[in-house]
């Protein structure tokens, strides 16, 4: 069992008057903040306080960048999405947030795709390799954040990433290792004891149960909690006090 683990949150999601998510508290518990670029949520100002944030506290800044979709936070699928389009925003969320960051005297560490890109970049090699080049393009030094066991990972394995193979602590599996649909009953993991078991259980065992009762094997690198669950600050302590407890070290990836 790995003596180490990177603990993540989607932040920096809230945009001109709307707020989104328990930011300062979270990062008191996590150790990676995946930041919000402008497309599916997020602003200057915003992603500029965010950087601030983890800086101060001590956490691993990433990319998060997502379809330009502000509207359905990000969440709603495109079509045809594996073309010139894509890659050229996915560049331009990176590169924003990277010059956010540079003003800072901060750098960004990894990149996490955001919600239906990264759920369609994990279940389409074309669509996962247009992404993985996009961000190569940028920077070859940066981690990909890959939902384990997914085509996502294994293309980013063929071209010698830094990679962080991710799992998540508040959502269900399906049996190919992909997220279960949101608004599909189960799809969605309320109770905190229960996810930080169930995670546990991923590093021991290197496996997750999927909704059918499957085994599907996985090795975790790191561990998101999505910040817009309401039970995100619960989680997350819940899942940090279990880990920690098993003598296992909640480190970001590159810390010492």
């Amino acid at each position: 069992m790995t003596d180490s683990i990177d603990l993540n949150a989607d932040l920096g999601e809230s945009f001109g008057t709307w707020t989104m998510g328990s930011d300062d508290e979270l990062l008191d518990i996590v150790t990676s903040a995946n930041v919000a670029c402008g497309f599916h949520a997020g602003d200057p100002l915003v992603m500029t306080e965010t950087v601030r944030a983890c800086l101060s506290k001590g956490v691993n800044i990433g990319a998060h960048p997502g379809f330009d979709d502000i509207t359905g936070f990000g969440r709603r699928r495109m079509d045809n999405p594996d073309g010139p389009k894509t890659a050229a925003s996915i560049i331009y969320q990176i590169g924003a947030l990277q010059t956010v960051a540079k003003t800072e005297n901060a750098s960004v560490t990894h990149v996490k795709l955001h919600g239906a890109l990264a759920n369609m970049a994990s279940e389409e090699d074309t669509l996962a390799s247009l992404c993985l080049n996009a961000v190569q393009a940028v920077d070859k030094k940066l981690a990909i954040v890959a939902m384990a066991s997914t085509c996502l990972q294994a293309q980013a394995e063929k071209l010698k990433m830094p990679l962080l193979r991710e799992v998540f602590a508040d959502r269900a599996y399906n049996d190919d290792g992909t997220l279960v649909a949101r608004g599909t009953p189960g799809a969605i993991i309320h109770d905190p004891a229960l996810a930080a078991t169930r995670v546990l259980k991923m590093i021991e065992t290197h496996s997750v149960e999927s909704i059918n009762g499957v085994s599907v094997e996985l090795v975790p690198d790191t561990i998101c909690v999505h910040g817009d669950n309401h039970e995100a600050v619960r989680m997350a302590d819940a899942l940090r006090t279990t880990l920690e407890k098993a003598g296992i070290n909640i480190r970001g990836y590159g810390k010492p």
